[in-house]
């Protein structure tokens, strides 16, 4: 463990999308000062940030020179290129460290890694080629969902199979891209815990949340889910038995599948999550100032909810709804900031406080 950041540190921060943007929003309230790496123009997360680096992530120079003017290295997003990481990692600690990426990058290796933990998860099997398909339905059946095994998000990268006979078209949609077949779960519901860990190994997690997804995009989330004591407790041990086996630093979103048979891990995300939205309005400590105070090496907040929340994704035309949103009682506005608004884009969330009757 190292000597605890001070106020006045520098965060790097490598994506400038709305995640950076308020975890920028947090360091600035304990003292930090944030430094974006972002490829794109002009990002949400640079609205906010004390400085801004327009850079490829294949510009090994700027890669160096923003590495040299930081304290601390963090992401919002996982799918960083290796050579990046190599030239970083080199120059300044990166929290959560490689070998959260290296399993979560690929879903294949993700899957892997979670049944080694002696966790369940979906049947899957690899996917290179017409015949690996051909083998993976005859092991797995359908219905199941073909899925690239990297950079796939908000339900991008992946077709369904209801019977053999999609095998073909599914393929020819992974355009050549290594892929995996996951079969079909029941479940009743979706539900994300968020865990954080500190540098002194210090394990902290938010109460569950149920997750309700229209069009592969995470609609709403809402606390408390609807769990049993057991399987709340079971949900918030298992997070935690993943941040212990990665030795992991930081705040990671992790999401279940509630069957009868017990909670099945969908897939983990190393970093805050669109699901941990609702600790904003429903915690003291919420997920974004949790996260810095991991990668600073601050103690955990205990993340104790303290409300009733439901979280709304405002994607795409919702934001026609904003006025309405503005005006509503115990309606917390976030928006992110982006100048051009597009159907299936998240343009920012709602945070409502649940009040009896």
């Amino acid at each position: 463990m190292t000597e605890p950041l001070a106020p006045g540190a520098v965060i790097g921060m490598l994506g400038g999308g709305q995640l950076g943007r308020m975890l920028s929003m947090a360091a600035a309230r304990l003292g930090f000062r944030c430094h974006i790496f972002e490829p794109g123009a002009a990002p949400p997360a640079g609205q906010v940030a004390e400085a801004v680096t327009t850079a490829g992530y294949d510009d090994l120079d700027a890669l160096r020179r923003f590495a040299e003017v930081v304290d601390v290295i963090t992401y919002e997003f996982e799918n960083i290129p290796t050579a990046a990481l190599d030239v970083l990692e080199a120059l300044r600690p990166i929290h959560p460290g490689r070998r959260a990426l290296a399993v979560s990058q690929d879903r294949l290796t993700e899957k892997e890694f979670l049944r080694g933990l002696g966790l369940q998860t979906a049947p899957f099997a690899p996917v290179d080629d017409a015949a690996g398909l051909e083998a993976a339905l005859a092991a797995i059946g359908t219905p199941a969902i073909l899925k690239t095994r990297r950079l796939g998000y908000d339900g991008k990268g992946q077709t369904r199979l209801t019977a053999p006979g999609d095998a073909a078209e599914a393929l020819a949609a992974m355009a050549g891209a290594p892929a995996i077949l996951e079969g079909f779960v029941e479940f009743s519901h979706e539900v994300s815990v968020i865990a954080a860990r500190g540098q002194d190994g210090a394990v902290a997690c938010f109460d569950p949340g149920e997750n309700v997804h229209r069009d592969g995009i995470l609609a709403t989330t809402t606390v408390p889910a609807r769990l049993s004591h057991a399987q709340r407790t079971d949900a918030v041990l298992l997070a935690g038995r993943i941040l212990n086996a990665l030795d992991y630093v930081g705040v990671m979103g992790v999401e279940l599948f509630v069957t009868r048979g017990g909670l099945i891990v969908n897939e983990i995300a190393p970093r805050v999550h669109n699901s941990g939205h609702w600790t904003q309005t429903g915690c003291v400590i919420d997920q974004f100032e949790q996260h810095i105070r991991a990668v600073a090496g601050w103690p955990l907040g205990d993340g104790q909810r303290h409300a009733d929340v439901v979280m709304e994704n405002l994607i795409g035309s919702d934001m026609d709804r904003v006025p309405e949103l503005a005006a509503a009682r115990d309606v917390a506005l976030h928006l992110y900031g982006k100048a051009e608004t597009r159907a299936g884009r998240k343009m920012g969330h709602a945070n409502r406080i649940m009040r009896p009757g």
